[in-house]
């Protein structure tokens, strides 16, 4: 006789008909409905718990103990290994970094884990509130793969919106925070590796030979495997924008970087025939031109005045200032 372990972040008994019960602690795993019992496995009583249950065979004890990280659909039977993953919504955590989610479902029983929250498995429990929820484990699971699939999509979203703000300020020659365009990059890049094989595995397992997976489970299976290539379109095409960005931002900083070594250019040119005038007279040889005359000085700043204005004249009407 299988019992509810303790600290579990969610124990229901399924109702089938959208609505639930919770299950106490030490409660007795009723065979009559379907249950879903859902643990953190960095919790001591969760890991003793996972290790200890007979309802688990060897490799889907350790997936739901958190020694597997990849995507992952292992089919035993008529139940599903699966290893999910989730944007991470945590304080102080990158949303790149995605959340696994493990699950070992059968027709009769759902055992999820995971090490850290996320907002899709909040979403799922908060449908039972409503008495909305799911009827059934393959009802469940299509649920629960929904809402992992509109997280993504919310936050492909949100990095499209940046990108878009960023396009908006290149144009207009005003230079993104430094690192901001490589974070964006770096999370596209992340989400995609995680999102691609997440897609097979739905497709694939829209197409498994289950008994309790009905028409309906499988057509909405497929639906989200078309969103998530979706998002993986917008993902790609992202990294795309992000490229052509950062060519557009190097081409502003040379440009400028070229406007300043010719604005630099014109005032060497400009002050080119003052310095050889100053460095021809400022030789102390004697028979200078000028050296007892006490106006010679004024006169030898108003010729170096009038070679300066001459030259930014000569230079404006050649068109290079």
């Amino acid at each position: 006789m299988e019992r509810v372990p303790e600290n579990t972040i969610y124990s229901l008994q399924l109702d089938g008909h959208g609505g639930m019960q919770h299950l106490a602690a030490g409660a007795e795993l009723l065979t009559e409905s379907p249950a879903w019992v859902h643990l953190d496995y960095g919790q001591p009583q969760a890991q003793q718990w996972l290790q200890q249950t007979s309802l688990l065979s060897e490799s889907a004890r350790e997936a739901l103990l958190g020694q597997s990280n990849r995507p992952k659909l292992i089919r035993q039977g008529e139940s599903l290994l699966l290893i999910l993953r989730g944007i991470n919504h945590n304080e102080h955590n990158r949303p790149e970094e995605m959340v696994a989610l493990r699950i070992f479902i059968s027709p009769q029983l759902i055992i999820s884990s995971r090490c850290r929250p996320l907002l899709s498995e909040r979403d799922v429990f908060e449908q039972f509130a409503t008495q909305d929820g799911p009827v059934s484990p393959s009802d469940w699971l299509v649920e629960i793969c929904d809402a992992l699939t509109d997280r993504a999509g919310e936050f492909v979203e949100t990095l499209h919106d940046r990108i878009l703000s960023l396009e908006e300020s290149v144009l207009e020659n005003t230079m993104p925070a430094s690192g901001q365009l490589g974070r964006i990059r770096k999370q596209l890049i992340m989400i995609r590796r995680y999102l691609s094989p997440q897609r097979d595995l739905v497709a694939r397992l829209a197409s498994e030979k289950i008994s309790w997976l009905n028409d309906d489970d499988r057509r909405r299976l497929l639906d989200i495997a078309d969103r998530l290539r979706r998002w993986l379109d917008d993902l790609d095409a992202g990294v795309a924008r992000t490229a052509v960005l950062a060519d557009e931002v190097n081409n502003i900083m040379a440009a400028a970087t070229n406007r300043r070594a010719y604005q630099m250019s014109i005032m060497a040119l400009l002050f080119l025939p003052a310095s050889f005038l100053t460095g021809l007279f400022g030789i102390n040889l004697a028979g200078m031109p000028g050296a007892d005359n006490p106006l010679a000085f004024w006169t030898f700043c108003g010729v170096l005045t009038g070679l300066a204005l001459l030259l930014a004249i000569w230079l404006k009407l050649r068109s290079w200032w």
